[in-house]
């Protein structure tokens, strides 16, 4: 029987990886002025030890005010830079999987509450709160301040954020960038006709809405090292009349792929409170095939994949190339171990853990930690 193909090596730009499972970027809420915390320790570090084959750093602010909320994470200064490299050295200590790292701005929909404790917008006179930066003076929600419009100094200012932040990037070792260009935050903003009501070159035709996210992806791309990855997030469709749609994203990906994008990765949705998601198993994948048939760079899905043969039959009918987990690997922290042991394949496990391979799969953990 020929191999799942979950657990066949891939490449990413000139990234090697072990299989086809990497780990989405999932916010934490947990940093203290941009800085992250002990608490980045204890859940990257039991991440990097799941036998996936990238983990990815949560949306990382490239300045403050682009922070969904004061406990985001951010990489726009030396204390937020020491912060996160004193985290990943930790990681490192123990794991050798390649890290990647989402750099965003969350745009309108910066200033709120952490989830927990309600996630509603703080108004910009609060101190957890500040004036949010968009496109245009659109809310996105009714009853939230109106943010400020950015003008030509405020998008070079966020353009050459995003490449600072990249080199920083780079000066931590981490391995591939991701740009977030999803989920309602500043570059989607940028791409919607719901969110961008601008009327100069950045506004009006997709062209021109596409415009800011190109120059960003460009001088991301210019800041970090050639040969590692820089890949781009974004969604397939705001899923609301007269938004962003899978004909705009397929459109956008091939001018990506035309500025040396390495992969793009296919979530939805998050730019109105008036979306209509069809929530169910795998349902974004159909945009990621959309996307996949027409470029040729790599794809990867993402979206209520919680089961192994699920994954398995989404790579198998070249629907995507790589699996994205988010909230499924929270839950099962040891989901590429499972999926393993489920089609007979192997995965990296830290030497401390190997007398935990259960007798029935003799083989699970064949792939040293230290190999």
């Amino acid at each position: 029987m020929a191999p799942a193909k979950l657990f066949t090596p891939f490449q990413v730009g000139k990234l090697d990886l072990a299989n086809r499972i990497v780990i989405a970027p999932m916010c934490q809420y947990s940093a203290e002025n941009g800085c992250m915390t002990d608490w980045h320790v204890i859940h990257l570090g039991h991440l990097a030890l799941s036998g996936a084959a990238l983990l990815t750093i949560e949306a990382t602010a490239v300045v403050p005010e682009g922070r969904i909320t004061y406990g985001d994470v951010g990489l726009y200064s030396d204390e937020t830079e020491a912060a996160m490299g004193r985290v990943l050295d930790s990681v490192r200590r123990w794991s050798d999987m390649p890290l990647a790292i989402q750099l965003a701005h969350a745009g309108r929909k910066a200033s709120t509450e952490v989830p927990w404790k309600g996630g509603h917008q703080i108004s910009p006179d609060h101190s957890n709160g500040w004036r949010t930066e968009a496109p245009s003076s659109v809310a996105y929600a009714p009853g939230d301040a109106s943010p400020t419009a950015l003008d030509r100094d405020g998008l070079a200012r966020i353009r050459d954020a995003f490449a600072d932040s990249a080199r920083r990037a780079a000066r931590l070792g981490i391995e591939a960038v991701q740009i977030h260009a999803a989920h309602g935050y500043l570059l989607h903003e940028f791409l919607s006709p719901l969110s961008n009501q601008r009327t100069d070159e950045y506004g009006g035709s997709l062209e021109n809405r596409m415009r800011f996210p190109l120059e960003v992806f460009e001088a991301t791309r210019a800041a970090f090292p050639a040969e590692r990855p820089v890949t781009v997030r974004v969604s397939g469709t705001d899923w609301a009349d007269g938004g962003w749609s899978i004909d705009g994203t397929v459109a956008f990906a091939q001018a990506l792929e035309a500025r040396g994008c390495d992969a793009i990765h296919v979530s939805s949705g998050g730019l109105t409170s008036a979306q209509q998601i069809p929530v169910g198993p795998s349902y974004q994948v159909p945009l990621a095939r959309a996307v996949k048939a027409a470029t040729k760079m790599p794809v990867i899905a993402v979206g209520l994949i919680t089961d192994y043969v699920q994954a398995e039959a989404i790579l198998a009918t070249g629907d995507a190339d790589l699996i994205a987990l988010a909230r499924a690997i929270l839950y099962d922290p040891r989901w590429p171990w499972h999926a393993a042991a489920h089609f007979g394949a192997a995965v990296k496990a830290p030497d401390q853990y190997l007398r935990s391979q259960p007798r029935q799969y003799p083989n699970l953990f064949d792939m040293r930690a230290d190999d």
